[in-house]
């Protein structure tokens, strides 16, 4: 049951008095009764409030939110990129999983990637590009739960990216600091910048590639971007531009349905999708986190803020070392989700910060994504995550195509046999992750974090502020945040320094003191503490309830 008090210790809290609520909350949850949007981008919440009052399905109105912050949000999201998603389907009551990540060129080896020297992928160029999954992502889901047609779908992105549409201030500010680095490419200052410059803020962006690509999609399909002109278009430039990914590597590509895993966290049951990606990471920490009385901690307190750190500590070791594409390497998924198994890693947790951390693949730490959640009048519920990895991607950008290919295989692993190690046809570890909660088989909350690394200890510290400390929805994604980075070598190899804890202004200073004197590393962060967005199911009341990242530019909103 959800406590109706807040635990809290002294906090720092620079916003405004409001007469309702927590002293750190923004605003107030949006409520609404028959469907709720809640995304980073304003025009994208509209249009797929649009798209639900014609009568689309949350499905629907989650892929024309998706496809309008492809133009408007590129810095976390586009074409070029992947997708994962949680469904929940109320005909069957059931959560279903989409798995729409990219597998590597099968052209590009190991062997090429060492004889070049290197100890890990680069960052941009062509030699970190895979498959972009997002599309097919789209059109898997849409063939499913799809109520209208593609076309109708995507017409509000299509329509913003050939007459324009206003760049927001959060959004404006990453796309200038991603032109300098990603301007070197070929076509990129021609698709994304006015000028050589990245547009500012409430200026009217247009992408008339974009729209061209849109439009194909919605005319022809997967095949349209995987199979015809768009893929041809695709292989010849990375061709050109020394590139492995080929026209192959597309038409073979395809998503794929896989089963949410979960544990039990205090009678809630939360959801995560298996490996390849990193979700399992917050169920493991929840497991970990549940043998300790953290509502009598209190929010805030350095013996909270040290036992939600050490807790991630241990789960980030399991996840450097066995988080892999499962096609490739057995992973022990159930035994490291079980009761008995985080009652053992519990025990570690000491008095004392741990100073030996995984060090994994420095790539691991970081990302750029969007997260949005749609639902809609039938109780149809949606989680999806989209993203082109370091913000805008590889650089990567095909001729007139109105997008940049992602750069997710720097996530690949170098070193040889280990479970993400790189090989040809293969899915890299991935950070970006959507979650879900049911409550006695029914929907309670489809929500995520976004931001790398960021993302498993947001997830936890959202559900620990709803379950353990009692906070409303949008409260709990207000309340300061914190964020532990570990210390990382391409060799994968563990270090001894115990990775440094970030403590978001509104946290004591008193409590970062306490933390140093049991042997952490304090520092300050900014930008790096994730982006999230949550729909709740309120059964009781037969009312959606939605919140929204006030780190970010977005907003929710229903009807």
């Amino acid at each position: 049951m959800i406590h109706t008090t807040l635990a809290l210790v002294p906090l720092l809290v620079p916003c405004g008095d409001r007469i309702t609520g927590a002293t750190f909350a923004t605003r107030s949850e949006v409520i609404a009764e028959h469907g709720m949007v809640a995304t980073s981008i304003p025009l994208a919440t509209s249009s797929a409030l649009e798209i639900l009052r014609a009568g689309g399905s949350a499905v629907d109105a989650a892929i024309a939110a998706n496809a309008v912050q492809a133009l408007l949000e590129p810095t976390g999201c586009g074409p070029g990129g992947d997708l994962f998603a949680i469904v929940w389907d109320p005909k069957t009551k059931k959560l279903h999983g989409l798995n729409a990540s990219g597998r590597s060129p099968a052209s590009l080896t190991l062997a090429e990637l060492q004889k070049r020297g290197l100890k890990q992928i680069p960052s941009h160029g062509p030699l970190p590009v895979s498959v972009p999954g997002c599309v097919d992502g789209w059109t898997t889901l849409h063939a499913r739960f799809g109520k209208l047609s593609l076309e109708q779908v995507l017409a509000p992105a299509i329509r913003y990216a050939q007459e324009g549409a206003p760049i927001t201030e959060l959004v404006a500010y990453y796309w200038a600091r991603s032109v300098p680095t990603l301007g070197r490419y070929e076509n990129f200052k021609t698709t994304f910048t006015i000028d050589g410059r990245a547009p500012v803020k409430g200026e009217l962006w247009r992408n008339p590639g974009l729209a061209r690509t849109l439009a194909a999609i919605a005319k022809g399909g997967s095949d349209a971007f995987y199979r015809g002109d768009i893929a041809r278009t695709i292989a010849s430039y990375m061709k050109r531009n020394g590139g492995y990914l080929a026209y192959e590597d597309l038409a073979e590509h395809k998503s794929d349905w896989v089963d949410p895993v979960s544990v039990n966290y205090r009678g809630y049951d939360v959801w995560e999708l298996p490996p390849n990606g990193q979700g399992i990471a917050a169920l493991q920490m929840l497991n970990v986190l549940e043998t300790f009385d953290l509502r009598a901690m209190g929010f805030g307190s350095a013996e909270y803020v040290h036992t939600f750190v050490e807790a991630k500590k241990l789960a980030f070791e399991d996840r450097a070392r066995f988080y892999a594409d499962p096609a490739f390497s057995e992973l022990p998924v159930k035994g490291l989700l079980s009761k008995a198994y985080a009652a053992e890693r519990a025990k570690l947790i000491g008095g004392r910060a741990a100073q030996r951390v995984a060090a994994g693949n420095p790539a691991l730490e970081r990302g750029d994504t969007i997260y949005l959640s749609t639902a809609d009048s039938t109780g149809m519920m949606v989680s999806l995550i989209q993203s082109n990895y370091r913000g805008m991607g590889s650089g990567m950008t095909p001729d007139g195509l109105g997008f940049c290919l992602q750069d997710r295989g720097e996530m690949f692993d170098l070193n040889p046999d280990r479970p993400n190690t790189y090989a040809p046809k293969k899915r890299p570890f991935h950070t970006i992750i959507p979650a879900f909660v049911t409550k006695d088989g029914e929907p309670f909350l489809s929500f995520g974090v976004m931001g790398g690394a960021t993302q498993p200890q947001g997830h936890v510290q959202i559900l620990v502020n709803v379950i353990d400390f009692g906070m409303n929805f949008q409260e709990a994604g207000d309340a300061p945040r914190i964020l532990h980075e570990g210390s990382s070598e391409p060799t994968g190899e563990l270090m001894s320094d115990g990775g440094k804890v970030s403590l978001e202004s509104g946290l004591s200073p008193d409590v970062a003191r306490e933390l140093v004197k049991r042997g952490h590393k304090v520092g300050t962060n900014v930008g790096d503490f994730g982006g999230y967005q949550a729909i709740h199911w309120d059964k009781v009341h037969r009312v959606f309830v939605g919140a929204s990242e006030s780190r970010k530019d977005g907003h929710a909103a229903g009807y």
